[in-house]
C-alpha cells in the first residue's frame, strides 16, 4: 500500500511509520520540519497546497496526525495554535482530497479521547459515551481541550467525501519507549523517585500500547465497515494510583512520594505543561474494536508497562 501520514513526525507518527515500513508498504510522512528517516519525508505547512499533493494522488490511505503538541501551557497564542493546527490542516486535506483524480479510498483522522467528559462513574464507549461540555467546577483548560476535540471532529465530518471512507480515531494516550514521548516522561518521574499517585489518584487513565495502536489501525484499514468515530484505547483503563504503582513495579522502584494536586499545578507551571494531562479522568473503552473481535496483545497495564520498560532499557 501507499500510505501518507500528514503530521507524522511526532511520536505516534513514528510508531505508525515504523510499523508500515517494516511491513514493506510505501510510507510518506508530511512534515513542517523534514528530518532523515528510513521512509520518505516530504515538506508541507499544513495550511497551503503544495508539491506534497502528488503523494496523495493514487495513495491507498491518508492518516492525518497533524496538530501542535498539547504538552505546553495553554496561553492564548498556544490555544490558537493547538486549535488552528488541527482544524486548518483537516479542512485543507478536505479541499485537496476532493480535487484529486484518484483520492485515497480511506482517510483516518486523529482525534482524542479527551472529547469525553471527566468520568469516574462508568466507561465511555462510542455508543453510550457522553461528550464533555462546560463541566461545573472544571478548570478552564479541561473545557478548552474538549472544545478543540469537538472542533477537530466537526471539521473532519463537515464535508462528505463520496470516494473516500472516513474514520475519526478518539485515541487514548499511546505509549511507546521512544525518547521524549509520553511514556519516557512518566518513566522519568518514576526513575527520579517522583512516581507517586497524582492528586487523589482516583481519576482513571486511558492508555494504549503502541503495538496495539498500530494493529488497530491495520484493522481500520482492512475492514470497510469502519466509518465514523472509533475509540483507540485498551479495554482496561485503571485508576491513576494503580497505574503509577504498576509502572513503579515494572521499573523496580519500591517507593515514591505522592504528588497532591497543588504540587502538580506548581510542577506543571515549571515544566511548561498543563495539569489536565494527569488530573482529568479519562475512562474510555474501545467498544467498536471489541465488537469487531479485535484481540489486544496488551490489554492489561502491568504487562504493557513491563514490556515498555524492557524496551526502554534495551534502547538505552
Amino acid at each position: 500500500m501507499r500510505i501518507v501520514i500528514p503530521g507524522g513526525s511526532g511520536q505516534v507518527g513514528r510508531v505508525l511509520a515504523r510499523h508500515f515500513h517494516a511491513q514493506g508498504h510505501s510510507v510518506t510522512v508530511l512534515s513542517r520540519d523534514p528530518q532523515p528517516a528510513p521512509w520518505h519525508v516530504a515538506t508541507w505547512d499544513g495550511v497551503t497546497p503544495g508539491d506534497w499533493i502528488t503523494h496523495l494522488e493514487q495513495s491507498d490511505v491518508c492518516i492525518n496526525l497533524a496538530g501542535r503538541s498539547v504538552n505546553c501551557r495553554y496561553y492564548p497564542a498556544n490555544r490558537r495554535a493547538i486549535r488552528e493546527s488541527r482544524v486548518r490542516s483537516t479542512l485543507l486535506l478536505h479541499r485537496v482530497i476532493a480535487s484529486l483524480s484518484h483520492p485515497p479510498p480511506l482517510w483516518i483522522n486523529a482525534g482524542t479521547a479527551t472529547i469525553y467528559r471527566h468520568a469516574l462513574d462508568r466507561p465511555m464507549d462510542e455508543a453510550h459515551g457522553e461528550l464533555g461540555g462546560s463541566e461545573p467546577g472544571a478548570p478552564d483548560t479541561w473545557n478548552f481541550s474538549i472544545d478543540v476535540a469537538k472542533a477537530w471532529e466537526e471539521a473532519f465530518f463537515s464535508t462528505p467525501t463520496p470516494r473516500t471512507r472516513k474514520v475519526a480515531t478518539r485515541s487514548a494516550i499511546t505509549f511507546s519507549p521512544d525518547r521524549g514521548g509520553a511514556f519516557d516522561v512518566l518513566l522519568g518521574l518514576v526513575r527520579h523517585g517522583l512516581g507517586g499517585r497524582h492528586g487523589s489518584g482516583d481519576q482513571f487513565v486511558s492508555w494504549v500500547h503502541d503495538a496495539d495502536f498500530a494493529r488497530a489501525i491495520d484493522l481500520l484499514i482492512a475492514r470497510e465497515e469502519f466509518t465514523g468515530v472509533v475509540n483507540l484505547a485498551s479495554p482496561n483503563p485503571l485508576r491513576n494510583a494503580d497505574f503509577i504503582r504498576a509502572l513503579r513495579e515494572a521499573w523496580g522502584a519500591r517507593f515514591a512520594l505522592p504528588a497532591p494536586a497543588w504540587l502538580i499545578e506548581v510542577g506543571a507551571f515549571f515544566m511548561r505543561t498543563e495539569s489536565e494531562l494527569v488530573l482529568k479522568s479519562r475512562r474510555v473503552v474501545p467498544g467498536r474494536l471489541l465488537s469487531a473481535g479485535f484481540q489486544f496483545v496488551f490489554p492489561e497495564w502491568p504487562t504493557a508497562a513491563r514490556d515498555l520498560v524492557a524496551r526502554w532499557r534495551q534502547a538505552s
